[in-house]
């Protein structure tokens, strides 16, 4: 098993590892981790971290007290606010697609709805350029998306982006529940 401390220092702070990464040595972690799965699966395990791989990407997972339940909850309610935003900037934003922060910001300016959600994803930030970054970064830190070109900053969405659209495909809202949602 090689990259133990490596791949360690990438998923114990939430992040992912992707196998469409632009980064040669990301590529590499995970298809060491694809030759050796049981075997990372078992070391992590001894440590308290799960080794869990998705469609293209693993990362860790770990057995929560309820309270870190309502953390991560809330969380989710964070993601599900930036997936909307992104997805009502292009429908296709996913893994695999390109995009840069101008285009995205240009957007905001033209589109209402999305004006409107830009304007409530971070209370902090009031300019759209400052929303924008601030949501890179986030999606930069968790290992969702990477800047393919420096010239025209252009990011790539990694595959590891499938695992926030599968945990909000995975939320269901009873009709008995729906009634009470104000809207």
């Amino acid at each position: 098993m090689k990259y133990t401390e490596e791949i360690f220092n990438i998923l114990s702070k939430g992040g992912f590892i992707s196998s469409n990464s632009i980064s040669t040595q990301v590529k590499r972690y995970y298809d060491a981790i694809e030759e050796d799965l049981s075997d990372y699966y078992e070391y992590y395990q001894g440590i308290g971290l799960y080794l869990e791989g998705g469609d293209g990407y693993y990362h860790f997972t770990r057995k929560e007290a309820k309270v870190d339940l309502e953390r991560k909850l809330e969380a989710a309610l964070k993601w599900i606010d930036y997936m909307s935003f992104l997805k009502t900037y292009h429908s296709a934003f996913g893994p695999g697609f390109l995009f840069r922060a101008a285009d995205i910001e240009i957007q905001i300016g033209c589109d209402m709805e999305l004006k409107e959600k830009a304007s409530k994803l971070f209370s902090d930030k009031k300019k759209h350029e400052e929303v924008v970054a601030k949501l890179i970064n986030e999606l930069e830190k968790m290992g969702f998306i990477e800047k393919e070109n420096e010239v025209d900053g252009t990011y790539k969405v990694l595959t590891a982006f499938h695992y926030m659209e599968e945990l909000i495909d995975c939320i269901t809202i009873s009709e008995e529940v729906q009634d009470e949602i104000p809207e």
